[in-house]
């Protein structure tokens, strides 16, 4: 940071590495804020270990099962965070209103601690009252008998389990709806809907394995340091060992920069660190396109040069469109691709030699490709590159979706979609006796556009905080208070839990970390990590209350109070959950013999066809396609605009904040904050320090973000970085990514006014 810019508070520059004494820092504040100091380290060590749970964070695999520690700064937080000793009470519920509880911070709610009984919310005293559970379950199913079957919207979360999941898609199918509104609409539905058409399924192709074998990685558009911290130490074992890491990200990230190893004992003692990045391209927000197409340009001029760089013998057997896509790589012009990526024709010419040479190359990417306009033409267009080479199934090479929550690819895989395939719902009929409707659903963005339009009359949350995390919630927010029932299925408290419906419960179910007792004894859970590994979990803390139920339990005591006729036999279920594998197992492909399979240590792959080259696309090949043009996003109305990206915090985890510090990015005790090129804010006459009003630059938009602080950073040009879930008042809910329903979280057009030169210093 230069030395010169006027002090602003909270605002220091941050020199130390990623990972280091920061994180091992960090991760004792978090136990000893949160935890008994006692049983804190014994919790830990059992973070993804074979008899203990999986981290409640992110979704990256783990290497090996061995007695090390398997886990980072990021999952010590989200296990303290909820292993805490912290508890929320009927008896805090009757001293704090829900008036006076939304006047709350975010952070302060959840930082209460844990929920302890299950809960209705009573209008009268604007508090929520103690309920039992059996009668908050028929009350529940009362409501949901007299409503149309898709009038209700059934939300799930990421660290929802496989079985829970599950359980809850059955519910809302016997009762007659496919709508499935979920997390991953907002994040890697663009993978969802583009990678089945490119090569056949919606998922990635590469394990662990794959890179040990590696000779090129290219990181598109996600932040690891962050968001899936525990692949840093595969990165860390790539770059020291010097395989190539090129870097496309907007922002400059620490993570991406330099990385001290906690294991190592030698970067520990020496301070030392290890360079991530070898190359590294601050490519523009919403520019990746362009990019990528220049990348592709320049490996077909080498082919016409050279020859034998691209994978011709690949490309005839095993895909169809590359005439058509090579001839709309050619038509676009390079001028055209520098204009839109903000890179150079020579920094877009040497990835492509660097590529060209390897003969195995992994490309991983986050949500800064999938959040676009053309979010899926953007995931299509990354399996365009590889499949030039034939970089999929093969060693060392394929195509890595970055997922964030650790169970959202689950979620995926035993039905939680709003989209079902026939064979599927005929899979269900067969096994459990009705007729599951075949109309597809609504998803996150159509479930939130109904109950806006009061056609959707209830929402059940399994996990989340639906409605912080959608785009212009404000809208949201409103839309949530006229339902006739809101159901939040949580481990603490958060604000959507107060838009309180005309009846609103609140139920509290166990953590990973704790342990799960039914009625054949002690009971684990599964889920499916980024890399397609199903593994066990089971958690041993004491629960937090005795009044605790488990994610199955709760859906199953639901369904049954909702369903008198139910085909599904939900006690004898939620009793042993082998018997709900032994569902999933008989409906679902791939889950063969699934009970004696995660009984080993690390589980088991589910089958992945695009790894041995057989594509289960509509052709049987993997196919090509074009992408139009090269501007994905929507230009902004008026002078002056900019790309607005919204970020997460390094002490954040989806809509959950830890603190309100992001120390890689210099920001501590405050999140009021707009990341700023310098030369954009020279452009503009504005100065680090300054406050600003930012408003959404698109046609007929009416949503603004009043005094944010300008900081300089690190970030491409024409290009500003502002935190979510706070700027989701900026994304319109309409400006999305037409083909997978994906809001465009990280290219908003926006303006900027200056609030008055006479407040410039805070």
């Amino acid at each position: 940071m230069n030395n010169k810019r006027r002090a602003v508070p909270g605002i220091r520059h941050y020199d130390g590495p990623a990972g280091g004494w920061g994180a091992l820092k960090a991760t004792a504040i978090a136990v000893r804020t949160q935890m008994d100091a006692l049983e804190a380290p014994a919790t830990l060590l059992r973070t993804n270990q074979p008899d203990g749970f999986d981290c409640p964070g992110c979704a990256w695999p783990d290497k090996e099962h061995k007695s090390t520690f398997q886990f980072c700064e990021n999952g010590a937080k989200a296990v303290t965070w909820e292993a805490t000793s912290k508890r929320v009470t009927p008896d805090f519920f009757a001293a704090h209103s829900v008036i006076s509880l939304l006047a709350m911070s975010d952070f302060e709610l959840e930082g209460y601690g844990r929920l302890t009984h299950p809960l209705v919310y009573h209008r009268e005293s604007d508090t929520f009252r103690p309920v039992e559970w059996q009668q908050a379950f028929d009350r529940i199913g009362e409501i949901l008998r007299g409503l149309e079957p898709d009038a209700v919207e059934f939300y799930t979360s990421g660290r929802t389990s496989n079985e829970a999941a599950y359980l809850f898609q059955l519910f809302a199918r016997e009762l007659g709806t496919n709508n499935f509104p979920d997390c991953s609409n907002m994040c890697h539905e663009a993978t969802s809907t583009g990678l089945p058409r490119s090569i056949g399924i919606g998922k990635g192709t590469v394990s662990l394995d794959d890179f040990d074998k590696t000779e090129l990685v290219i990181s598109i558009g996600h932040n690891p340091g962050t968001n899936h911290p525990r692949m840093m130490g595969t990165l860390h074992e790539l770059s020291r060992r010097g395989v190539p890491i090129v870097v496309f990200n907007p922002l400059r990230e620490r993570a991406l920069e330099r990385f001290a190893d906690p294991q190592s004992v030698i970067e520990m003692a020496t301070y030392g660190s290890t360079d991530i990045a070898s190359t590294y391209f601050q490519v523009k927000a919403g520019g990746d396109a362009a990019a990528l197409k220049g990348i592709a340009k320049h490996l077909l001029e080498l082919e016409a040069q050279e020859g034998k760089v691209l994978d011709r013998e690949f490309i005839a057997t095993h895909t169809e469109g590359f005439a058509a896509f090579a001839e709309d790589i050619a038509a676009t012009e390079w001028e055209a691709i520098e204009q839109e990526s903000g890179l150079t024709r020579a920094n877009l010419q040497s990835v492509a030699v660097a590529y060209a040479k390897s003969n195995a190359t992994i490309i991983t990417y986050g949500m800064g490709i999938t959040q676009h306009n053309k979010g899926t033409a953007n995931v299509r267009l990354i399996a365009d590159l590889l499949l030039m080479r034939g970089n999929i199934g093969k060693p060392g090479a394929g195509i890595c979706p970055l997922r964030g929550h650790s169970n959202v690819q689950g979620n995926r895989t035993v039905g939680i979609s709003e989209k079902p395939t026939q064979a599927f719902l005929n899979r269900i009929e067969e096994v459990f006796g009705f007729v599951p409707p075949s109309k597809h659903g609504h998803d996150a963005v159509m479930a939130t556009q109904a109950m806006i339009a009061g056609e959707a009359k209830a929402l059940i949350c399994l996990g989340g905080n639906f409605a912080v995390a959608m785009p212009d919630h404000e809208q949201v927010f409103t839309a949530m208070r006229n339902l006739d029932l809101s159901v939040h299925v949580g481990t603490k408290l958060n604000r959507s839990h107060l838009l309180t419906a005309r009846e609103t419960y609140l139920f509290p179910c166990l953590g990973r970390t704790e342990l799960d007792v039914q009625q054949t004894g002690r009971q684990s859970i599964t889920v499916e990590d980024s890399m397609s590994m199903v593994h066990a979990s089971s958690g041993k803390l004491k629960p937090a209350s005795t009044q605790l139920l488990s994610e199955p339990a709760i859906v199953a005591g639901m369904a049954k109070a909702t369903l008198p006729d139910t085909k599904i036999a939900w006690a004898d279920l939620v009793a042993d959950y082998d018997r709900i594998r032994d569902l999933i197992e008989q409906t679902i492909p791939g889950f063969s013999n699934y009970n004696e399979r995660i009984r080993t240590p690390g589980g088991f792959r589910m089958p992945l066809p695009p790894t041995e080259r057989v594509w289960p696309t509509a052709t049987g090949k993997a196919m090509f396609s074009v992408f139009d043009g090269l501007d994905e996003n929507a230009k902004g109305v008026g002078d002056n605009t900019l790309r607005m990206i919204t970020l997460r915090s390094h002490d954040q985890y989806n809509t959950t904040l830890y603190a309100l510090d992001d120390r890689y990015r210099g920001v501590f005790g405050r999140r009021d904050v707009l990341f700023m090129n310098e030369g954009d804010m020279t452009a503009l006459g504005l100065e680090h320090g300054d406050r600003v009003d930012i408003a959404t630059a698109l046609p007929g938009s009416t949503q603004t973000l009043e005094d944010i602080t300008v900081v300089a950073y690190s970030i491409a040009s024409g290009s500003v970085g502002a935190y979510y879930p706070e700027a989701n008042v900026l994304v319109p809910l309409d400006y999305l990514d037409k083909e997978s329903g994906t809001p465009s979280y990280k290219s908003v057009p926006v303006r900027l006014t200056l609030r008055s030169k006479d407040i410039r210093a805070l």
